[in-house]
């Protein structure tokens, strides 16, 4: 049954490539054999490699989680060819050594979560035509949509999320551009095959985008992305919001504020508001960040962002990767700094409810990440989330090494 389904996903895949492309396109069928022979011939492949130690001391437990992962990625680029090029690229997610944890799909429920399952994957295979003012892509790709907050490729974990569909962004002047994708399928984290979590979402999915600058200092971004989830119903919901970053002399700041109401055959009614502020700036070789970052809450049901790059936000041991009924106020401070050309980052939240007034522990961040040269970095990274009235105490250790050739 799988296997068809994946015959079904890579013939849409090819459906809307086509459909996407042709008419950009149609003029390059007639280009001769040898220019095409050219564009193979002068294509680029590269290969990364990224290996992880990751260890998770979670209460509640029986045992302490070890995952020694490898990520090997293959990415073949073809050269541009009157604007147009391909691209396919493969992941593989094995294990080195210690494998005591649950990767969601190995049935060890007696560990804490580590979700990195092993198995090979196609990240990406899309066709993209780059014009004047306009690009075009079509196939299985990447989507990263600002910060991630909404729409990202959780990049943090060993298989990445991508998207199989269409995906127009049109430069409509130096100051305007516009952005829209249509979206079928997700490739979620917990693939290739379906585990505790499905590998893959169906459904239709539309990523409106629309950023205008200002001037050099100040930005503004208007969204609009609508999630119809056959695979999870409850994740389906439309949410319309604005975003602005702006500086002001040494002081950077920046507010995003959205709506969320449920939508296609989401079991819940709702409608819940998101808010976020930060301001940032230097204290001699410091940079500090502070800000407030609120998901709130209607009808028992939280607002939600499936789709983002979870890892990034209220804080890295992951306690909150969905929002709990109450909503979540996370208020945080972080302090960035480099010694010896080692970036060192620390961060403290502090999280409590929306509604109801309810404490629900705290958190603090820790990471040193060093470049050794353009293809070559280090990262050690640690987070300890001291539990209140949500969730267990959990602490978590990453160690990883990324190679590029």
């Amino acid at each position: 049954m799988r296997t068809q389904t994946v015959k079904n996903k890579h013939h849409k895949l090819s459906l809307i490539a086509g459909a996407l492309l042709t008419g950009a396109l149609t003029p390059t069928f007639a280009v001769a054999a040898d220019d095409i022979a050219s564009a193979v011939s002068d294509s680029t492949a590269n290969v990364m490699l990224r290996y992880r130690l990751e260890t998770v001391d979670q209460d509640g437990k029986t045992e302490d989680a070890m995952a020694s992962t490898l990520k090997t990625r293959l990415t073949w680029t073809s050269a541009p060819l009157h604007g147009v090029s391909a691209l396919v690229e493969v992941d593989n997610v094995s294990y080195i050594g210690a494998d005591q944890f649950n990767s969601t799909n190995n049935g060890k429920t007696d560990y804490p979560v580590v979700a990195d399952p092993k198995g090979t994957d196609i990240n990406q295979a899309a066709i993209k035509f780059t014009g004047e003012a306009l690009t075009l892509v079509g196939g299985r790709q990447r989507i990263n949509l600002d910060n991630q907050r909404f729409v990202g490729g959780v990049g943090w974990r060993q298989n990445e999320q991508t998207y199989d569909g269409a995906r127009v962004t049109y430069n409509a002047t130096e100051k305007l551009t516009l952005d829209y994708s249509l979206v079928f399928n997700v490739n979620r984290i917990f693939g290739p095959d379906d585990g505790a979590q499905p590998a893959d979402w169906h459904g239709t999915f539309h990523f409106a985008n629309g950023n205008y600058k200002i001037n050099d200092n100040h930005k503004v971004t208007a969204f609009a992305y609508l999630i119809d989830n056959d695979d999870a119903a409850a994740t389906s919901t439309d949410t319309y919001g604005l975003d602005y970053v702006g500086s002001f002399g040494p002081v950077t700041a920046s507010v995003s504020y959205a709506n969320q109401v449920d939508a296609g055959d989401n079991p819940n009614e709702f409608s819940a508001n998101y808010f976020k502020a930060e301001l940032a700036g230097n204290v001699g070789p410091v940079k500090v960040l502070g800000g407030l970052e609120v998901l709130g809450s209607d009808n028992g049901v939280g607002f939600s962002t499936p789709l983002a790059t979870l890892h990034k936000f209220q804080g890295f041991a992951d306690k909150f990767l969905g929002t709990p009924g109450n909503g979540i106020e996370d208020l945080y401070v972080s302090a960035i700094t480099s010694l010896g050309g080692v970036k060192l980052i620390a961060t403290y939240h502090d999280f409590s409810s929306d509604k109801n007034s309810i404490s629900y522990g705290s958190e603090i961040d820790l990471v040193a990440a060093y470049k050794v040269n353009n293809n070559a970095d280090l990262l050690v990274k640690f987070a300890s989330y001291d539990a209140d009235e949500l969730a267990t105490d959990t602490s978590k250790f990453w160690a990883m090494a990324t190679v590029k050739f």
